[in-house]
């Protein structure tokens, strides 16, 4: 099937079929770039996948493949078994608040540890979303070139569900769940104090607590850095494992993006199908009243109709639980490793515009030294976080895409089965 993706799947126990037949990708870095920007009409969408010889080959009588989905997610293990976790956190009761001037849902928030800096070793608090919008920003201020798990938008899976529907409110307590575990799940976030205060202050607290952050003008500082640095060009001496980090992350943007699209179009055919059987199937049981001889073999489609319907309906449950939330949560970690990258890429050009600075006056030639020696502190540290965080990251997507494929594959299999 040609050489696999580049950093991804490596080991002795890899298997490059499995990479192929969940991802589609073994041909090269996902799918050429060309193939991909190619895609004006839908039609193409589900056509670009079927043209890969990599994964026609991916098939029943491969040796390498286990024969049913269930063996191969239990095949599929990480080598390491987690740690111990003192950490558990819940997110549920949603709760709506409507006040003169707004309407918005707050969380029950539960946290169960033993760790000792924790002063009691369970919690009860209420958050809403506006105050995970503020832990994501701080965990990015303390942590700029650490991978901090994506949140849900503020209008999540807009066009599909309505704004504080059960729907809705159901979704996005999930994904805040996801992002506080995940949080809790990684070795250097969960011990960030403005997580723990998150966690176990009252609403008062927090909100006193939030008062003392940056002001304006100092993130207007930090913006207009971010901005200078962006329009500075490439950086010139940026390592070469960090190319290949931001090529890899451009391709896995646009083919997780293109798949996100696949499965909200199926998921919306499937709705339509699903509605069309609702009204086919009752037909069938007003037609047999008039039709005396075939009156039961109508009874009997009708009956089949209503059966299908049921199955469909739990199909389409399966992949708005399991498919969508994953592919769009993927969605977004594609465009935060993008602004990690350029992060890490402000420290380089910050300390090579010193180098070059100090090339230019050998009079402060002392002066730079000392302020060259930490910002190489800087660059190295930015860069140790990083490449651990892109192999833990790049770890756990491919755990995820592997028993999402293979989930969405047995519901298939039950599907057609019924």
């Amino acid at each position: 099937p040609g050489p696999p993706l580049p950093a991804g799947g490596e080991g002795p126990d890899a298997d490059p079929h499995l990479a192929a037949g969940a991802l589609c990708t073994a041909r090269g870095p996902l799918l050429a770039a060309a193939e991909v920007l190619a895609l004006d009409d839908e039609e193409d969408d589900l056509e670009v996948f079927s043209k890969d010889k990599s994964v026609v080959e991916v098939n029943a009588f491969s040796p390498s493949v286990p024969i049913s989905p269930s063996s191969m997610i239990n095949e599929y293990k990480f080598e390491d078994g987690p740690e111990l976790r003192d950490l558990f956190i819940t997110v549920d009761d949603p709760e709506s608040h409507i006040t003169a001037i707004e309407t918005f849902i707050t969380y029950r928030v539960v946290t169960k540890t033993s760790r000792g800096e924790f002063d009691s070793s369970e919690y009860e608090v209420r958050r809403r979303y506006q105050d995970f919008l503020w832990l994501k920003s701080k965990l990015e201020e303390a942590h700029p070139t650490l991978i901090i798990p994506p949140l849900p938008e503020k209008f999540i899976m807009k066009g599909m569900v309505e704004r504080f529907s059960d729907e809705f409110i159901e979704t996005r307590r999930k994904a805040l769940h996801k992002f506080l575990n995940r949080i809790a799940d990684h070795p250097t976030l969960t011990f960030n104090e403005d997580f723990k205060i998150f966690l176990t202050a009252q609403a008062w607290e927090l909100s006193s607590h939030k008062k003392q952050g940056p002001g304006l003008l100092s993130r207007m500082g930090q913006t207009v850095r971010a901005v200078a640095s962006s329009v500075r060009g490439a950086v010139k001496n940026r390592p070469e494992m960090f190319t290949e980090m931001n090529n890899y992350m451009e391709t896995f943007s646009q083919k997780i993006n293109l798949l996100d699209k696949i499965a909200h179009r199926i998921y919306k055919e499937e709705r339509d199908y699903f509605n069309e059987m609702k009204e086919y199937g009752p037909i069938h049981t007003l037609w047999s009243a008039s039709e005396e001889d075939i009156a039961d073999s109508l009874k009997g489609i009708a009956s089949c109709i209503d059966r299908c319907c049921k199955a469909t309906e739990k199909r389409m449950a399966g992949l708005s639980e399991n498919l969508l939330p994953i592919l769009h949560e993927y969605v977004l970690y594609s465009e935060i490793l993008m602004g990690v990258l350029k992060r890490r890429d402000q420290i380089q050009g910050e300390l090579d515009s010193k180098v070059d600075a100090s090339a230019n006056k050998k009079t402060e030639k002392d002066l730079f030294s000392e302020e060259i020696g930490k910002l190489e502190d800087k660059v190295e540290r930015a860069n140790n976080a990083l490449k651990a965080d892109w192999d833990r990251w790049k770890q756990n997507m491919q755990w995820d895409m592997r028993s999402t494929f293979t989930n969405v594959a047995e519901n298939n299999l039950r599907y057609y089965e019924e």
